[in-house]
């Protein structure tokens, strides 16, 4: 059977106009990506090598730092690319590659939050239990368990676009490839398919969000028994995943929830999105944990120590 799509590229209409502002905008988020790369980096190399940083959180977080990398890589260097180009194209499997990466490591980032805090719960709920329930075993097996059902999020996210006959005009109004751009494309009814990654995205981000809000409460709830510092302690590292959390979710439940349509404020939103969590988790996680920032110091130390010899 013919393959009733006609469209070899798509042209990206970019998140910015005029060739000044973009200018001065590449210095801007240049400045973000190589802060994101190496924030994020710090922690990766932090967490494995220190040998100090061995508790399930801060093994979850550095994959939340790798996937964060790898999130931010997505996008944001082919939007620097594109402030240079009059005419940003992009190939048609190049575009189903970028959408499957987005969702692929942004999934990844959902489901390693809401980890994350089931782990900030056993560890203040049933301290007793902490070191079986969330074994390095375990943590592993969640680790793969997470990897897996973001994979299968988003084949059938790029699944359920690439099908879709798209016959022309070939122009999206964004700077990357996203489901409901393409939706807004495509030569056929897409109510269907709208409904099914309203499903797909919005309710996985939905549904996360409301267990992350559980969780939490249930942790808020039970501080009232624990000593003062124990209960500045706890809030300190659930005020951290907090923060990281609504910087993540709201933007996704805006972006996925509603039905298929296009706002002026999503390449705004989609902006923030990709570009700051992955920028700002890194401080939001150091700043206020004294164990990662004398790991960072005590590993620093040591190489400047092995420079020296």
């Amino acid at each position: 059977m013919e393959d009733p799509s006609n469209v070899t590229e798509f042209v990206l209409l970019g998140i910015l106009q005029g060739w000044k502002i973009q200018r001065m905008a590449f210095g801007f988020f240049l400045m973000l990506y190589i802060m994101t790369i190496l924030g994020n980096m710090l922690i990766v190399v932090t967490v494995n090598f220190s040998g100090y940083l061995i508790s399930p959180m801060y093994f979850f977080l550095s994959y939340l730092s790798f996937v964060d990398v790898c999130y931010s890589s997505t996008t944001t260097p082919k939007m620097m690319t594109d402030l240079f180009i009059e005419k940003k194209t992009i190939s048609f499997h190049g575009c189903m590659i970028q959408l499957f990466a987005v969702h692929f490591f942004g999934c990844t980032e959902i489901f390693l939050l809401t980890v994350m805090a089931y782990d900030r719960y056993v560890a203040i709920c049933r301290p007793l239990h902490y070191t079986v329930i969330m074994s390095r075993s375990k943590c592993r097996m969640l680790v793969l368990i997470l990897w897996v059902g973001a994979f299968l999020h988003s084949i059938i996210q790029t699944l359920l676009t690439i099908q879709l006959p798209f016959c022309g005009p070939n122009v999206i109004d964004h700077y990357f490839c996203d489901v409901h751009p393409l939706l807004k494309l495509a030569c056929s009814d897409t109510y269907a398919v709208g409904l099914m990654v309203v499903a797909n995205s919005g309710m996985i981000s939905l549904i996360a969000f409301f267990c992350l809000v559980i969780s939490y409460s249930i942790i808020l709830f039970s501080l009232r028994t624990q000593s003062a510092e124990g209960r500045r302690k706890a809030l300190s590292t659930c005020g951290s995943h907090v923060v990281a959390v609504l910087l993540f979710f709201v933007p996704c439940i805006y972006m996925y929830i509603r039905p298929t349509t296009t706002l002026k404020a999503d390449k705004l939103v989609t902006l923030f999105n990709t570009v700051m969590p992955p920028m700002l988790n890194p401080l939001i996680y150091t700043l206020r944990n004294a164990e990662v920032k004398k790991a960072v110091r005590k590993l620093w130390r040591q190489t400047l120590t092995l420079k020296e010899k």
